[in-house]
C-alpha cells in the first residue's frame, strides 16, 4: 500500500491488493486526505474525492461539469489520448446536441418499465448461454461464456446491430477503455473506424428502418420539434454500444465472483430468491471495481468540500466506489448485506449526469442472477478467489476470467 501524503500525489488509479478487495489507501484517504492530489497515466494531475458526501455533492454541483473536460487545461487520462476522451468526435457530437436535450430524447427508451418488458428476452438469452456453458463442461470461464457475450447481445439487439458484427465492438471498446496499451494513432484510428461503421449503420436504417432504438430515434424530436442530428445519432449509437456492454460485463463477472467467494452468500439466495433485487443493489455498492475509474468533472470555480478546497481549473475524480465504502455513510460498509435497505449507493453516479443506462444494467443483473440460481444452484468457483486477476490499465477493471464448476 502506498503512503498517503498531502505533499505527494498518488498514482491513479490506485492498485488494490487482490481482484476482490478495495485499495487499502481508500480508508486512509477518507480520514486524512479526502481531497487528494493524484497523477494519471498521462502524467497530468487531478484531485480525487473519496468521501460519500463530497462525491455525491460533486456529481450534482453545476460548477463541476463534464463538458469542461474538453478544455485544453483539463487533465488527460492517457498519453495516447492527446485530445482527451471528452474531446473526441463522439463526445463533441453529443455535447452539440445539448446534454439535457439528448438525455430527454434517449432516456425515455431506458425506463425501468421498458427494461422490465425486455427481461424475459434477457433471461432467454442467458438460458441459451448457460446451455452452451454446460455443454462445454466444467470448469468453464464465466467471463467468456456469459459475462461478455450477454450484454453485447442485449445492446446490439436493442440498437439493431447485425449479429455478425458484434465481435468488432470488443476491439473498439478495448482501445477506448485502456489507459496504457494504445498509442494516440491507434486510438484515433479506432475512433474513425467505429464512427464510419456507425455512420453506415445509421444510413442503412434510414433506407430500411427496423424495430430498434436507432430507427426510433430517427423519428424522434425534442420539445421544439427538432430531430437529433445525423452526427448525434452516430455518436449515440457509439456511446450506447460502449456503455451498454463493457461495464455490464464487468458487473456480471464481479457479482458472481463476490457471491461465490463466500458460498454462504450464494446459498442464501438459492434459498430465498426474493432477495435478488436487494442483493444486486448491495453487490453494486460493495464491488470496489464497479464504477471503474470514477467520474471526472472540471471545476469552473473554487469549490469547498468537507476535506478542503478544489481550485478553479482542476480536474476532479469522483470515486463512487470509495464513497460506497465510507464509514460515515454506511453501517458496516465492508460487510456484504444482501438485504441492505435503503441502499443509496453511488455506483451509477448522481445528479443530472447519472448513468442513463442504469435501468438496463440493473435488469440484466437481476435476470442473470435469477437464471443462474435456477439453473446452477451448485455453482462454485473452480479456483481460489485470491488467484483471480483483473485487466489492469482498463477504465473498467474487468476480471480476466472466472473459472467455475457446478
Amino acid at each position: 500500500m502506498s503512503e498517503v501524503r498531502k505533499d505527494r500525489p498518488l498514482d491513479y488509479p490506485v492498485v488494490a491488493p487482490t481482484a476482490l478487495e478495495p485499495p487499502g489507501e481508500w480508508a486512509e484517504l477518507r480520514q486524512k486526505c479526502p481531497v487528494a492530489g493524484v497523477t494519471f497515466p498521462s502524467g497530468d494531475t487531478a484531485v480525487l474525492l473519496t468521501r460519500y458526501e463530497d462525491v455525491r455533492t460533486a456529481l450534482a454541483d453545476p460548477r463541476l461539469t463534464r463538458e469542461g473536460l474538453a478544455r485544453p487545461d483539463a487533465a488527460r487520462i492517457t498519453a495516447g489520448d492527446a485530445e482527451g476522451i471528452f474531446s473526441s468526435p463522439m463526445a463533441r457530437a453529443l455535447n452539440d446536441e445539448g446534454h439535457e436535450r439528448w438525455r430527454r430524447m434517449v432516456g425515455k427508451w431506458f425506463t425501468a418499465k421498458r427494461m422490465a418488458a425486455l427481461k424475459p428476452r434477457m433471461e432467454e438469452m442467458t438460458d441459451q448461454l448457460v446451455d452452451r456453458m454446460i455443454e462445454h463442461g466444467a470448469p468453464a470461464d464465466m467471463v467468456s461464456h456469459l459475462a461478455l457475450p450477454l450484454p453485447v447481445y442485449v445492446i446490439c439487439t436493442m440498437l439493431g446491430v447485425p449479429e455478425s458484427d458484434r465481435d468488432r465492438f470488443k476491439k473498439w471498446s478495448d482501445t477506448f477503455l485502456n489507459t496504457t496499451k494504445y498509442t494516440r494513432e491507434e486510438t484515433e484510428a479506432a475512433h474513425e473506424e467505429f464512427a464510419d461503421y456507425m455512420s453506415a449503420l445509421v444510413a442503412g436504417k434510414r433506407d430500411e428502418p427496423g424495430d430498434d432504438l436507432l430507427s426510433r430515434l430517427m423519428d424522434a424530436a425534442d420539445a421544439e420539434g427538432e430531430p437529433m442530428s445525423e452526427a448525434g445519432l452516430v455518436a449515440t449509437g457509439q456511446a450506447l454500444l460502449l456503455a451498454g456492454h463493457e461495464t455490464t460485463a464487468g458487473f456480471i463477472a464481479m457479482m458472481t465472483t463476490h457471491l461465490l467467494s463466500d458460498r454462504s452468500r450464494w446459498e442464501r439466495l438459492v434459498d430465498d430468491r426474493s432477495l435478488i433485487r436487494s442483493a444486486v443493489e448491495e453487490l453494486l455498492r460493495f464491488d470496489p471495481n464497479g464504477s471503474g475509474f470514477g467520474m471526472l468533472r472540471y471545476a469552473h470555480e473554487d469549490i469547498e468540500f468537507s476535506g478542503g478546497t478544489v481550485p478553479s481549473g482542476t480536474t476532479v475524480v469522483c470515486s463512487m466506489a470509495a464513497a460506497n465504502r465510507d464509514e460515515q455513510a454506511w453501517e458496516k460498509p465492508d460487510v456484504m448485506d444482501l438485504g441492505r435497505s435503503p441502499n443509496p449507493h453511488l455506483t451509477f453516479g448522481a445528479g443530472p449526469h447519472s448513468c442513463l443506462g442504469q435501468p438496463l444494467a440493473r435488469t440484466e443483473l437481476q435476470a442473470v442472477l435469477g437464471v443462474l440460481l435456477r439453473r446452477l444452484p451448485g455453482l462454485r468457483l473452480a479456483v481460489d478467489p485470491a488467484a483471480l486477476r483483473r485487466h489492469e490499465g482498463m477504465l473498467t477493471s474487468p476480471l480476466r476470467e472466472v473459472p467455475v464448476t457446478w
